[in-house]
């Protein structure tokens, strides 16, 4: 059987306890307080636990691993609102400063928007506290953000996760990897109508993820004009959602607002070498383009991993379903 990671994450019970009442929230932060270390413990369509403190000392419910990323205060309140576990982004200022203040770390000032690290989760489960579980069996209470395991099938600790994850995730951890394994490698190996009749897969981010993640693996830049002015960089999905495209990192790109939207209207494109396709309707239907006419052949910028970078396919199918070759 492949192996299947997973996180166990300490929290506060306050923050548990705000997020169970509040069951529509489909996406959740598990915020950090500050910008320090990335978390790179999982990929996304991974197991995410929670562990409340002392004296509580339980796991309260998981959720399914989006992505990580750097943003600042305000951005992460506007993606995810009470998603962050607080009624108001006053209070989210307020739990930030008290972890600083236990760290020594300076204290966030009115007005200032800092960076903190946003652990991004979709499709959060809060159990009832008669079905909650003690915390693994070798917890070092020295832990301060939690525990990565690198294989919970594996046979000394697959007994514990079992029903955690089965509780949790409603199915074994053995199903997951399957639903998983099951799944095509890259979304559009579909013959026929693509991602028309294509399940959710692990992989996939939420909405709100989606737009972060992005920001911050093209480093709040555009892909195409390069320039990080952020209110103005949307997050683009090469194959739309509302055609059954997926909220993955490989089918988005950071495009500047209007950039975004000639790109959705199909005036321009990205080709699979990663070069800028400008339409000839373009200048046909529209006087003073020059601005964009001169990005023809130009280089687009990537993220750094590779994974997260456009897929070659994801933008032929653009190419030839959406671009206005005349």
């Amino acid at each position: 059987m492949s192996d299947m990671k997973a996180f166990v994450g300490v929290t506060d019970k306050t923050w548990a306890d705000f997020l169970a009442q509040r069951p529509e929230l489909d996406e959740i932060n598990f915020w950090r307080p500050a910008g320090q270390k990335r978390f790179v413990a999982l990929s996304p369509g991974d197991p995410f636990l929670f562990k409340t403190h002392k004296p509580h000392d339980r796991i309260v419910g998981g959720a399914v691993f989006s992505g990580f990323a750097f943003v600042p205060l305000s951005e992460s309140w506007a993606a995810f609102e009470e998603g962050n576990g607080r009624k108001g982004p006053e209070e989210l200022r307020e739990a930030l400063n008290k972890y600083r203040a236990k760290n020594k770390m300076a204290l966030i000032q009115p007005g200032e928007d800092p960076l903190i690290g946003c652990i991004m989760l979709r499709d959060p489960v809060f159990l009832p506290e008669e079905e909650t579980f003690p915390p693994p069996p070798d917890w070092a209470y020295n832990l301060v953000q939690g525990r990565g395991y690198e294989n919970i099938t594996d046979h000394e600790v697959a007994g514990y996760f079992a029903p955690v994850i089965e509780r949790i995730f409603k199915q074994r951890p053995s199903e997951v990897l399957a639903e998983d394994k099951s799944t095509v490698r890259a979304t559009w190996e579909h013959h026929g109508q693509m991602f028309g009749q294509a399940a959710p897969t692990r992989r996939r981010l939420g909405q709100e993820a989606f737009k972060l993640a992005l920001l911050d693996a093209y480093d709040g830049r555009c892909a195409i004009t390069h320039q990080a002015v952020r209110p103005v960089l949307e997050a683009a999905h090469i194959h739309p959602v509302a055609a059954g495209g997926l909220h993955r990192l490989d089918n988005g790109l950071l495009l500047r607002s209007d950039v975004h939207r000639l790109f959705d209207l199909g005036y321009l494109s990205v080709a699979p070498n990663l070069k800028v396709r400008i339409s000839p309707r373009l200048r046909e239907d529209f006087p003073d383009t020059e601005e964009y006419t001169a990005l023809a052949d130009k280089p687009v910028t990537v993220p750094k991993a590779k994974v997260d970078r456009p897929s070659r396919d994801a933008l032929g199918w653009h190419l030839s379903k959406v671009f206005r070759a005349r």
